[in-house]
């Protein structure tokens, strides 16, 4: 089964984001990590629900959900880089953070601005920024 590269990098996102945590957890850091936890993981499960949207209203308000999420997983990182409070590991994950940032936003840019107003699959969203 195919996937949309959103999907993919939500979900390997959110492995990286679960690796994370387990280092944290082990150096005693549960508040700032449970919020990484939260968001970084959240990604993928709003994506996944826009995927099965009723509605082209519906795909947009979870792909939506899906960006501000990203964006708190991306202050979340930042913030335990810069506090120092996580090693180098957080590098990979804001470039990852980043990364789907600027592909979430070009799809729910890109489904709102659908002139024929059908349904837009995360898919068909993503290959048309991809163009």
């Amino acid at each position: 089964m195919s996937q949309s590269a959103v999907r993919e990098k939500s979900f390997e996102f959110a492995l990286q984001v679960i690796e994370l945590y387990r280092i944290l957890k082990a150096d005693h850091e549960f508040v700032l990590s449970r919020q990484l936890l939260r968001a970084g993981t959240s990604i993928g499960a709003n994506v996944e629900e826009a995927n099965a949207g009723q509605s082209r209203k519906d795909f947009l308000s979870k792909m939506s959900i899906a960006l501000k999420e990203a964006r708190e997983a991306r202050y979340w990182l930042l913030l335990l880089h810069r506090s120092e409070l996580v090693p180098a590991d957080a590098r990979p994950c804001l470039q990852k953070a980043d990364e789907l940032i600027k592909l979430l936003a070009s799809i729910v840019k890109t489904t709102k601005e659908s002139a024929n107003g059908q349904f837009v699959s995360a898919s068909r969203a993503a290959s048309k920024t991809r163009s």
